[in-house]
């Protein structure tokens, strides 16, 4: 019997620090829910899982741009419907307007009306939305991925000369020909809202569908990244189990082992 090495428990103590350490792994796994505890579990899967999650970041970076942009052309819509309801009083006084039964001095209560709701469409279109003018008439580029498309977002112009001709001060319903020459305008610069406002319906529907492309985009991109960065319970638990009866039979084992070699000590007596 060999008492200056013992093999015995010098193997026993090397299988029980392997397991140890397995089993070390195996509980920040567990713990931490993640695969990649450390950059030598899988190097290869760590830079993978690195691009995905900054794949899904600016993503989702993109889709909030996306949102923003729909929310501006919302706005933009909501203020377009009350100026088309103020161009459409507009135009009844100036029908109104023409009644041969009316008087300047009646007539000149439609003007008042008239000029007045001219004042909120020229009003109207100095609007902002977070600082940025609504109706400047100015594209709009918005960032449409995470590497940094853009899609063009047709501007719309409330000072254009369809609208300035209506909110002119020369324009007016005072009197009869006065009033037939408003309702041409009238309907001119409705004409140009109903242009505007398919525009505006146009680039929100564009972007509503980048929107939801976006989403699935970074669903299976998230997807993608789970296979290799997110632990499975499952099999993870069982491998904990497994750990845990190799390391008790281990320390067991070395005991034995070391108790072994007390018998070459009886030898000697």
């Amino acid at each position: 019997m060999d008492i200056s090495n013992n093999i015995s428990a010098q193997t026993a103590a090397t299988n029980l620090n392997i397991s140890s350490k397995m089993l070390n792994s195996s509980l920040a796994r567990l713990s931490s829910g993640s695969q990649l505890v450390n950059p030598s579990d899988n190097p290869a899967g760590l830079a993978e899982s690195l691009f995905l999650t900054a794949d899904v970041n600016q993503t989702q970076a993109a889709n909030g741009n996306v949102s923003n942009a729909i929310s501006f052309l919302q706005t933009q819509d909501g203020f377009m419907q009350q100026v088309g309801s103020a161009l459409d009083q507009m135009a009844q006084l100036a029908v109104q307007s023409q009644d041969v039964t009316l008087t300047d001095t009646q007539r000149s209560d439609y003007q008042q009306e008239f000029a007045t709701l001219a004042g909120y469409i020229s009003d109207t279109a100095s609007k902002s939305f977070n600082g940025v003018s609504l109706f400047s008439g100015v594209s709009l580029n918005v960032t449409t991925d995470g590497n940094g498309a853009t899609f063009s977002m047709t501007g719309i112009n409330l000072n254009g000369s369809s609208y300035a001709a209506v909110t002119a001060n020369t324009v007016s319903v005072g009197t009869t020909t006065g009033a037939v020459a408003a309702l041409a305008l009238v309907q001119a610069a409705i004409s140009q809202l109903g242009t505007d406002s398919a525009t505006v319906g146009a680039n929100q529907q564009r972007l509503n569908y980048t929107s939801s492309e976006l989403g699935v985009l970074t669903n299976n991109l998230t997807a993608a990244n789970a296979q290799i960065a997110d632990v499975n319970v499952a099999t993870e638990s069982t491998n904990y189990a497994k750990f845990q009866i190799l390391v008790q039979s281990g320390v067991s084992m070395l005991a034995q082992a070391n108790a072994n070699s007390q018998a070459a000590l009886k030898l000697l007596q």
